[in-house]
C-alpha cells in the first residue's frame, strides 16, 4: 500500500485502532497519583498548595495530549523525533555542567537544571526515550546485517556513551543503572549468543568493586551497607524505617485515623507508601496490577512488532524496560527489598516535567501499538 494510503487508514481509524489496554491502565494510575499527591501535599506544603497539585494535573492532561500527537505521527517522522529528542537532550545534559544551577546539596547530583515557567527539568529523563528510539534503528541494521556486529557495536557505544558519560559525571548512579537495564534489555531482544552473556556477567562482577572504590559516594555506599546491614546507622535506616510503617499504617482500606506517618520525600520517591496510607492493600495491589497489565502488553505489542518492525519492537522493549525498572526499584526499595534510589514511581511520583516525559515515552508506544494493529488489519 502507498504510504499516503497508510496515512489516510492511520488518521481513519485511529480511535478504532488505539491501544485502550495500554492507555487506560496509565491513566487509572496516573488518577491514583493524583488523588494520593493531593492527599499528601495538602498538608505540609503552606502556601505551596493547592498550586503544586493544580500543576500536577496541567502536567497530566498536557502529557496526554502529546501522547496523542506522538500517537498519530507516521513511522518517518517518529523516526525524527527520535533523533531530536536524543539530541536536544545531550544539547541539555552539556548545559547542566555549566548552568550554574546545582541541587547537588539536596539530592547528591547536579542533574536538573531551571526552565523558566517549567522550572527545574531533568535532562537524563528525556536521555532515555531518545536513547531507545535511536538505538533502536542501529539495532534493526544489525538484524537486516546493514552492519555487522563490530560495527553495530561501534555505532552503539558512539549513541549510548556521550550521554552516560554526561550523567555519570552529575552524578547519577540510578539513571546511569536504568539506561544499562535498558541496553541489556534491547541488546537480549536483538538477540546474543550466551557466552557474550556469561562475558558481560563477569565484567559486570569485575565493575562492581571498581564502582565502590572510584565512582560511587559516601551516601550512595551508606544506602548500599545500609540494605545489606539494617541499622547499622540509624539515621541512614530512618527513611526505610518510616517507609515500612508508612505502608502498614495503610492496612486494608487506607488508614483513616488522621495521623500520617512522616516519610521522607513521600510526594516523590516513597509515594508509595502514600499510596498504602491513603488506600490501603487494595490501593496498592490495584497500582500493581495496573502497571504489571500495562508492561505485558507492551511486551506483547512488542513481541508482535519483531517480524514486521524490528526498529518500533526494540524501540518498545527498550521503553517498557526503562518503566519496568523504575516500578521495580521504587517499589522495592519502600518495602526494602531493594536499597534506596532517588527513582520515582512512574504516573505517580510529584514532578511535572517527569509526567510529561513519562506521557512521551507513552506516546511512542501508543504509536508503535496503532501502527500494530493497522498492519494487522492490512
Amino acid at each position: 500500500m502507498p504510504n499516503t494510503g497508510f496515512e489516510q487508514l492511520k488518521s481513519d481509524t485511529f480511535f478504532r485502532k488505539m491501544d485502550y489496554w495500554m492507555l487506560v491502565p496509565i491513566l487509572s494510575v496516573a488518577l491514583i497519583g493524583l488523588y494520593v499527591l493531593n492527599r499528601v501535599l495538602s498538608s505540609g506544603f503552606g502556601d505551596l498548595y493547592p498550586m503544586n497539585i493544580y500543576k500536577q494535573s496541567g502536567a497530566v492532561l498536557v502529557g496526554l495530549i502529546i501522547a496523542i500527537i506522538l500517537s498519530l505521527l507516521e513511522a518517518p517522522t517518529l523516526r525524527l523525533v527520535g533523533w531530536s529528542v536524543y539530541g536536544v537532550s545531550l544539547l541539555l545534559l552539556v548545559y547542566v555542567m555549566v548552568d550554574g544551577y546545582s541541587l547537588s546539596d539536596q539530592w547528591g547530583a547536579d542533574s536538573w537544571m531551571l526552565l523558566p515557567v517549567v522550572g527545574s527539568f531533568q535532562p537524563s529523563e528525556l536521555a532515555k526515550v531518545g536513547l531507545a528510539m535511536v538505538s533502536a534503528q542501529v539495532f534493526e541494521a544489525m538484524n537486516k546485517e546493514k552492519f555487522n556486529w563490530w560495527q553495530g557495536g561501534l555505532l552503539l557505544l558512539a549513541v549510548y556513551a556521550p550521554p552516560v558519560l554526561l550523567i555519570m559525571r552529575q552524578p547519577d548512579f540510578g539513571t546511569t543503572m536504568v539506561i544499562l537495564f535498558m541496553f541489556v534489555c534491547m541488546v537480549f531482544a536483538w538477540g546474543i549468543k550466551w557466552r557474550y552473556v556469561l562475558l558481560g556477567m563477569s565484567a559486570a562482577v569485575i565493575a562492581v568493586p571498581l564502582a565502590w572504590f572510584f565512582y560511587l559516594g559516601d551516601f550512595q555506599k551508606n544506602r548500599i551497607i545500609t540494605f545489606i546491614f539494617p541499622g547499622h546507622d540509624p539515621d541512614a535506616s530512618f527513611n526505610l524505617i518510616q517507609a515500612q510503617r508508612a505502608i502498614a499504617s495503610g492496612g486494608l482500606f487506607g488508614n483513616r485515623s488522621g495521623n500520617s506517618v512522616h516519610v521522607p520525600v513521600k510526594e516523590s520517591d516513597f509515594i508509595y507508601t502514600a499510596v498504602s496510607e491513603h488506600m490501603g492493600f487494595i490501593g496498592t495491589t490495584a497500582l500493581l496490577i495496573l502497571a504489571f497489565f500495562f508492561l505485558a502488553r507492551s511486551l506483547y505489542v512488542a513481541s508482535s512488532l519483531s517480524m514486521e518492525r524490528p526498529s518500533a519492537a526494540y524501540t518498545m522493549v527498550g521503553l517498557t524496560a526503562a518503566m519496568a525498572i523504575h516500578y521495580i526499584e521504587n517499589l522495592g526499595m519502600c518495602v526494602g527489598l531493594l536499597p534506596i534510589t532517588g527513582i520515582p514511581l512512574p504516573f505517580v511520583s510529584l514532578g511535572g516535567t517527569a509526567m510529561i516525559v513519562n506521557f512521551i515515552s507513552l506516546g511512542v508506544m501508543l504509536n508503535l501499538s496503532v501502527e500494530r494493529n493497522i498492519l494487522q488489519k492490512e
